[in-house]
């Protein structure tokens, strides 16, 4: 475990220089000017001298290199800067969006969750019957239907014409229903399909029928044996797509105007607030290794051939 553990540190800090330099090369390289929108230079009438010295000020006329590295030096310092629009340190105002990010991340997963687990079983079980027809035909839906599209049914559904559920802001359970409800149904579809083909491929295993020789029940056997069987790949595929869940949690976000670290994101990259963009990259590649360091892990308890494989090695 410490040698697991060891290795995935170093792996961080080789990820964390190559996404923090690649993430700052490009931000800087995209079209805008921060000192102007800094400068409100829409509402107010600026001097071309102001702008020059600002920008001097600020450090945008060093070569990218040098402002790399005087903002490497600031995070090694664990120092994220400032906010450009609202002055206010970058952790600070991240951690004020990321509970709500974590809120519908955490509601799309159980949506995920309580779809995928039944559907996915119970096309497996039933192979070729109706209720597997109808299983993968959902599936092929909830895949083709954008998150964004999705989300809009649901807007016109459930808050214009039912007017059951609100549909912006953050306030309490119900605004959370719709947003979960739209991210979880379009990740559910691949889960889905992944599921049921994990779990027919661990019913036609050796240890399925020498449990059923030996009198199990089916219910044992599915429960014990064939979906923890089945678990490791569908599990491993959630580390891998982690990032198009984050990239959904913006889009749902914007969508329904809920206050998270997505909406938030949209919002600096329309203003040009480098340090929030780079504070915001680096925090999701931060959650995107903690998560994949879980998976392997979770993989290796769920996957006794690994625990056997690790300790022949040694």
């Amino acid at each position: 475990m410490i040698r697991i553990l060891t290795r995935k540190f170093l792996e961080v800090l080789f990820f964390m220089l190559f996404i923090t330099f690649i993430s700052f090369l490009f931000i800087r390289l995209a079209p805008g000017d921060p000192v102007l929108t800094i400068l409100n230079v829409d509402e107010l009438s600026v001097s071309q001298e102001q702008v020059e010295t600002l920008r001097e000020e600020m450090g945008f006329n060093d070569p990218l290199l040098v402002q790399y590295g005087m903002w490497l030096l600031q995070f090694i310092q664990l120092d994220f800067g400032q906010s450009y629009t609202t002055g206010q340190p970058v952790m600070d105002v991240i951690l004020r969006g990321l509970p709500a990010t974590l809120e519908l991340a955490t509601g799309a997963l159980l949506v995920m969750l309580f779809v995928s687990i039944p559907l996915g079983s119970l096309s497996a079980l039933y192979k070729d019957s109706w209720i597997d027809q109808v299983s993968r035909t959902l599936s092929i839906l909830g895949a083709a239907i954008p998150s964004f599209w999705l989300g809009l049914i649901f807007i016109d559904l459930f808050s214009v014409r039912l007017n059951w559920l609100p549909t912006m802001g953050r306030d309490g359970w119900a605004t959370l229903i719709l947003p979960s409800l739209t991210l979880g149904l379009a990740i559910s579809s691949v889960y889905v399909r992944l599921l049921r083909s994990s779990l027919l491929d661990s019913l036609g295993q050796e240890f399925i029928r020498a449990a059923r020789s030996r009198g199990l029940s089916e219910y044992r056997i599915f429960l014990v044996h064939a979906l923890r069987h089945s678990l490791p790949p569908v599990i491993t595929f959630f580390g891998v797509s982690l990032g198009s869940l984050i990239g959904g949690v913006v889009v749902i976000e914007v969508l329904f105007a809920y206050p998270g670290t997505g909406k938030l994101i949209v919002d600096a990259i329309r203003q040009r607030d480098y340090p929030l963009i780079q504070g915001y990259i680096l925090m999701m590649a931060v959650i995107v290794f903690v998560v994949n360091t879980c998976v392997d892990l979770s993989y290796r308890y769920l996957n006794p051939e690994m625990k056997l494989k690790e300790r022949e090695n040694h």
